[in-house]
């Protein structure tokens, strides 16, 4: 076997974990693949001779690719989901969506991918590499230019932008969140008492017009009333998931980690006593969105 062929087996037995690392840093898996292949380009031309530790070198290839293409994307001002539409023009996400794409999706998490497109191109890197793999700051500090102690303060600053601040006490959190998540699994198997259980009687929910059929009245009243356009929003909720939305427990609606719609909700006596759907591009770019923690 030659020494090319010896060094490709050895960027194999990588492949998986510098993709998953560059489908973090991106949340694209076209773009994750693009940097994984250039990787293996500069691989291939480089003298590795003496380099001890060939998985950290690749790996701080990788970073650095996602770095640039990440201060491109923010140069052009693009939004890194792409434009965002209104999801009645979507026609058929999981049809025209790759699978695996999904299924990565699924496994990072919606909420944390459409958290982690909110952060400058620095603090994602380091975020990822530090908080998601476990890589030493020593490590991190040369790919982003910086010493290992202030890529300790650009990780801190990650961290409390993707998890947030809560804007409601602990205990209501909860509660909340168990109710949320009762609203979106009730959605999703179009369980109508499980939704009335959930949902006040005199309920109000409020929309965007692009979240919903081209002449559908923005305003709902009444649990019977809510519950239709619930059932209509039953497709979607399953790229839907609970996150923080402006300190409070709310959803996010997010197929491959691409933000279309947000809800948030107004909770009172344990039941839902109003939520809005929010899918103009413009005000779902001006929410704090976090994680919420397991």
């Amino acid at each position: 076997m030659g020494d090319q062929d010896e060094l490709a087996q050895r960027f194999e037995s990588e492949r998986s974990h510098l993709r998953a690392v560059a489908y973090r840093m991106l949340g694209s898996l076209s773009e994750a693949d693009d940097a994984v292949q250039e990787a293996w380009l500069r691989l291939s031309r480089a003298d590795v001779s003496e380099v001890e530790d060939l998985a950290a070198w690749l790996r701080t290839v990788v970073a650095r690719l996602c770095l640039d293409m990440l201060r491109s994307r923010k140069s052009r001002r693009e939004d890194p989901a792409g434009q965002q539409v209104p999801d009645r023009f979507v026609a058929d996400v999981t049809g025209s969506d790759p699978e695996n794409e999904a299924l990565l999706a699924d496994s990072v998490g919606r909420a944390l991918l459409v958290v982690l497109d909110r952060l400058v191109p620095v603090e994602r890197i380091v975020f990822v590499l530090h908080d998601m793999f476990a890589v030493p700051f020593s490590e991190i500090a040369p790919i982003v230019g910086r010493t290992p102690v202030a890529t300790k303060k650009v990780a801190s600053r990650a961290r409390l932008r993707v998890q947030g601040v809560e804007s409601i006490s602990r205990a209501d959190l909860g509660v909340h969140r168990h109710i949320v998540e009762a609203f979106l699994a009730a959605s999703r198997s179009g369980d109508l008492n499980a939704l009335l259980a959930v949902l006040a009687p005199d309920v109000v929910r409020t929309a965007d017009p692009a979240a919903l059929p081209a002449g559908a009245a923005t305003v709902a009243r009444g649990a019977r009333a809510v519950v239709e356009g619930v059932m209509a929003f039953g497709r979607r909720a399953r790229f839907a998931e609970a996150a923080l939305v402006d300190g409070a427990v709310g959803v996010i609606v997010a197929p491959r980690g691409r933000l279309l719609l947000a809800l948030t909700f107004a909770i009172e006596d344990d039941r839902i006593a109003e939520y809005e759907v929010i899918a103009d591009p413009v005000r779902l770019s001006e929410l704090d969105l976090a994680v919420l923690a397991k």
